[in-house]
């Protein structure tokens, strides 16, 4: 099995996504993206039996026609933006099993038609912290939606999850309904809005790292194991 990750390197915090699939199999094969152009990094897509778009940098305002919310982002890394909407594109149009993480799943409302809030202390006031405090991730509590696939896949409808973002998303895309919140309302994870309904290809997107929180917690190596069992079925039924 071949795991394509839009970024697995140049840092340290990066190089988890990978370690984390591993520790549910050895024998993952991992196909870091980072550094590609798009056309090679999609070419590179069609060897692969899913994807997972990471963590990092803020999704450029323009993205969602909202040009004016760029004061309030931090860094944006435009070649990185290209890459990977590239990347979401590509495996929606050979249904692929996708996983957005952080970042990702910011990426992947954008890609599907949603906005978002471009910095929650400012625009979204809240008890609940989401940003880092002195470089270490933040935790909270979420709330996990009865009959979701975050439910299926982890058990429970309470858990703690670490947080390390100032954005979230303010219009979910039409085609996504929620599966998990925190006490404060954001959305902290999201599927198909009728995946139940069937033929739709696995995707899930979680604002939280699970690829970073202790392994045994519910919503962090139970996410893996359930991706990588997505991209097996991937592998046998559709790919080869």
């Amino acid at each position: 099995m071949t795991i394509a990750i839009s970024k697995a390197s140049g840092a340290a915090n990066y190089e988890n996504y990978g370690r984390w699939l591993k520790a549910v199999d050895a024998d993952v094969t991992i196909v870091d993206l980072n550094g590609m152009t798009p056309s090679d990094a999609a070419l590179q897509l069609r060897e692969c039996d899913g994807l997972i778009l990471t963590g990092g940098p803020d999704v450029d305002p323009d993205r969602y026609n909202e040009p004016e919310k760029r004061g309030l982002c931090g860094t944006i890394d435009a070649v990185r933006d290209e890459l990977e909407f590239g990347l979401a594109e590509e495996a929606r149009e050979r249904r692929m099993p996708v996983l957005g993480i952080c970042r990702g799943a910011q990426l992947l409302n954008v890609v599907y038609g949603g906005t978002l809030v471009a910095d929650l202390p400012s625009s979204r006031p809240s008890d609940v912290e989401h940003r880092q405090l002195d470089g270490k991730d933040a935790f909270h509590s979420v709330h996990v939606e009865p009959g979701s696939i975050i439910r299926r896949i982890a058990g429970v409808l309470d858990a703690n999850v670490n947080s390390a973002h100032h954005q979230s998303v303010e219009k979910l895309a039409a085609v996504f309904t929620p599966s998990a919140l925190s006490s404060d309302g954001v959305v902290e994870a999201f599927e198909w809005g009728d995946a139940t309904m069937g033929g739709k290809p696995f995707l899930l997107a979680v604002q939280w790292h699970p690829e970073r929180m202790e392994y045994d917690e519910p919503l962090s190596l139970n996410i893996a194991k359930h991706f990588l069992h997505e991209a097996d079925a991937y592998s046998v039924l559709i790919r080869r």
